[in-house]
């Protein structure tokens, strides 16, 4: 089964990102990390997260810029500056609209950059179809890459 990695500090986001893949019947484990240290644990097998299989990385990180401990825009940049992570789709889901932090995470190597949608409904939408694109309809690279 594929994974995502939400990394997310608000609670009800974080519902609302797992009932909306629910909803959309995409069959995926959700990981959640509240900040940004505990991402980055969770990814390099560190932390709480010692015991983790370092070869079962996430499929897809959906990440928050606005995150405590450590901000998405840096945890962005070691995720692409270490060669087993750099290669995970990044798509940044967030509610900032600012055109600097657009540029940044552009530059830091996100893939993708949303704003989140205000309404449940949108809301659903946009998570579903980032679901079925980046899990059911893009061709990740193999493996032996990352």
């Amino acid at each position: 089964m594929r994974t995502i990695l939400l990394v997310e500090d608000s609670v009800s986001d974080i519902e609302l990102t797992k009932r909306a893949l629910t909803k959309s019947h995409i069959e995926v484990n959700v990981d959640v990390a509240e900040d940004g240290v505990e991402a980055l644990d969770y990814l390099f097998c560190q932390g709480s997260y010692s015991g983790r299989n370092p070869l079962s990385l996430p499929d897809l990180i959906l990440l928050d810029l606005n995150i405590p401990k450590i901000d998405g825009n840096e945890v962005l940049k070691r995720i692409r500056s270490d060669i087993k992570t750099k290669l995970i789709p990044v798509v940044v889901l967030t509610s900032s609209n600012e055109d600097s932090d657009l540029s940044k995470a552009y530059n830091n190597g996100a893939n993708s950059y949303i704003n989140k949608p205000v309404d449940f409904k949108t809301f659903t939408e946009v998570v579903a179809n980032l679901g079925r694109y980046w899990l059911e309809i893009n061709e990740p690279p193999p493996y032996s890459l990352r």
